[in-house]
């Protein structure tokens, strides 16, 4: 597996997203509000048994570390839709938040503020 399978971030867009308070160069004119996008995740039990084989002698979960990216890269595509659909072209503030969906699977839910963006 290749640096691309383990790697996220937004591809080309017309909404930019970034985890700062402003965007040098430009102005709010007008926030829309909270964004977010989720998506919950289950791992097969193939995984589960290799994850704890592989826990036993130590070292990283790739197979497991490739599942959390793709469905990172999920969530963040949910919020990125969320904001188009709201008029937005930029989405400031963006984080993360994971936790544990019942012992059944992994939440990742997406969020920002979604606001409106032109240059100075």
């Amino acid at each position: 597996m290749g640096i691309e399978d383990f790697g996220g971030g937004q591809s080309q867009s017309d909404v930019l997203v970034v985890t700062t308070n402003d965007v040098p160069g430009y102005r709010v004119d007008k926030v829309i509000g909270e964004v977010f996008g989720l998506t919950v995740r289950s791992r097969h039990v193939g995984s589960q048994i290799g994850a704890g084989l592989k826990s036993l002698i130590g070292g990283e979960l790739k197979g497991l570390t490739k599942t959390l990216v793709e469905t990172r890269n999920q969530a963040m595509e949910r919020l990125v839709e969320q904001a188009r659909a709201r008029g937005a072209n930029a989405v400031l503030m963006f984080r993360f938040d994971v936790t544990e969906a019942a012992d059944v699977g992994t939440e990742v839910c997406a969020y920002g503020t979604a606001v409106v963006i032109s240059p100075f």
